[in-house]
């Protein structure tokens, strides 16, 4: 007799190849890499697959694709070997973006019109790291939640400040998936593997890959240094103030009165602590927001400037040449793919 309380998938199958022709499995997982993808993510997406094939029937295979059909380097440097070019293959099901750095600097109108095609067929569009940038400008985003890395965050929002963006590590909103790519990517797979095949596969998933799902609404921690939170609770107050205004920069005086210290003293600690005074480490912020901004988008140099509180563009220039030894236009360029 049948014990039917016996969970569906409880043991893996040994003698079941994981690695699956698209012929062979329930679903095939197409996924685009742009060049430069993270390395991480990709592993994290496609691992979960081959280790379900390991518990009962042929369930996912995967294609890989690129822009021309040829291999791909990711950001460390590994190349990939591709199995078509983008356009290539008819997709109608799902198509998941993997894009770290310069995602947009090599997108032709060939692959923008993939994208449509399998929006307009209800397929699953994801997006991972930067690839919602793509989706974005594609007008696939409208009316979605979208989630995506914290860095990546300010330029988003610069380009694009119609679209709700989430603070969560991953967003499944009906036909979209968009997440922060890198680990946070294996729960996001999860997820998409439990709308296929049910929450009893991805908890036995989960034992085998030794691994605890987090609720992906736990926030993305926001570029916050590893040990920050034992620095002065007034260097981080006065810290989350400046980044609350850099488009309209503060007086460090107006800064001090609102933490509770003098000028001196929190000069005194943010040397300490940070290695600069506190107006040092605020224009530092702004600099640093407007690289984020100029990489990840097609957000001008002025405009860039006037959103970290420049008003005057030759002194935004020399100020980011002095930190980061090119000029904005430089960094402008490079990320859509012009240097």
């Amino acid at each position: 007799m049948t014990d039917h309380s016996t969970p569906k998938w409880l043991y893996p199958r040994p003698d079941l190849p994981p690695v699956l022709s698209p012929e062979e499995a329930d679903v095939t997982v197409n996924l685009w890499l742009l060049p430069k993808f993270s390395m991480l993510t990709l592993y994290c997406l496609l691992e979960p697959l081959r280790v379900a094939n390991r518990f009962g029937r042929s369930l996912f295979a995967w294609r890989l694709f690129s822009n021309d059909g040829g291999p791909v380097t990711a950001s460390n440097g590994v190349t990939v070997d591709i199995d078509a070019a983008l356009g290539r293959a008819p997709i109608f099901d799902n198509l998941f973006i993997v894009a770290s750095y310069e995602a947009e600097a090599t997108v032709a109108s060939s692959q923008w019109a993939v994208l449509r095609q399998v929006a307009a067929h209800g397929g699953l569009l994801a997006a991972l790291e930067t690839g919602a940038f793509i989706l974005a400008r594609a007008g696939l985003l409208d009316g979605f939640e979208v989630a995506l890395h914290w860095e990546s965050a300010p330029a988003f929002v610069e380009e694009f400040p119609d679209l709700t963006l989430s603070d969560a590590r991953y967003r499944f909103d009906r036909q979209r998936l968009t997440g922060g790519g890198g680990a946070a990517s294996l729960d996001l797979m999860m997820a998409f593997i439990e709308r296929e095949h049910g929450a009893n596969l991805v908890a036995a998933l989960s034992r085998q890959l030794v691994h605890s799902r987090l609720d992906p609404r736990i926030e993305v921690n926001a570029g916050r240094e590893v040990g920050s939170e034992y620095h002065p609770r007034s260097v981080r107050r006065a810290e989350a103030i400046m980044e609350a205004n850099l488009a309209q920069p503060l007086m460090i005086p107006d800064i001090c009165r609102r933490v509770g210290q003098s000028q001196r003293q929190l000069n005194r600690l943010f040397q300490r602590y940070r290695g600069e005074t506190a107006k040092g480490r605020y224009l530092s912020l702004r600099l640093d927001r407007a690289r984020q901004i100029l990489a990840d988008s097609r957000t001008s140099v002025t405009q860039a400037a006037l959103a970290v509180g420049f008003a005057q563009p030759a002194h935004f220039s020399r100020v980011y040449r002095e930190r980061f030894g090119e000029s904005p236009r430089t960094t402008a360029q490079r990320g859509r793919g012009l240097s």
